[in-house]
């Protein structure tokens, strides 16, 4: 679905009034800085912009300030995170001071999840086939007959 010109001005806006945290996080994350994986900088999903987003992989990371850490930031927050959950993204969440005081932690945290979701464990990789194989096995028979007549 294509931005109305509003949710474009919007995502201007925050690309251009950046905090510290997320000017320093952007200089590790742009040009694929990061083990080659690309990153967008608010990127819109749905109702929300994601701070960053790697769309390779499905991994959101955003950058909280001392705004969030009330009951209704919180609350906020554990909905946004269902609904970007719900539409197959993973969100990991910094605060702000973690960033500027640990950068490299919080890179490391960013690297590893981002190598874990590249490469799923064997475990999830037979779950995943068996799901796929059982979606072939139970599909209708008219199904598979107007597949053999294309």
């Amino acid at each position: 679905m294509p931005l109305s010109d509003e949710q474009r001005r919007f995502a201007r806006q925050l690309r251009q009034q950046l905090t510290d945290a997320e000017i320093r996080l952007w200089y590790h994350l742009r040009g694929r800085r990061l083990h080659g994986f690309r990153f967008r900088r608010q990127h819109p999903i749905g109702p929300y912009f994601a701070d960053y987003v790697c769309l390779e992989v499905g991994l959101i990371v955003e950058l909280d300030g001392g705004q969030h850490n009330t009951c209704k930031g919180l609350d906020h927050d554990a909905i946004r995170s269902d609904v970007l959950a719900a539409r197959g993204f993973e969100v990991l969440r910094f605060w702000n001071n973690d960033v500027l005081q640990n950068t490299h932690g919080v890179l490391e945290a960013i690297s590893r999840r981002l190598h874990e979701m590249r490469e799923p464990s064997p475990g999830l990789r037979a779950k995943t086939l068996t799901r796929v194989a059982r979606k072939t096995l139970t599909r209708p028979a008219a199904d598979l007959s107007r597949k053999r007549e294309r």
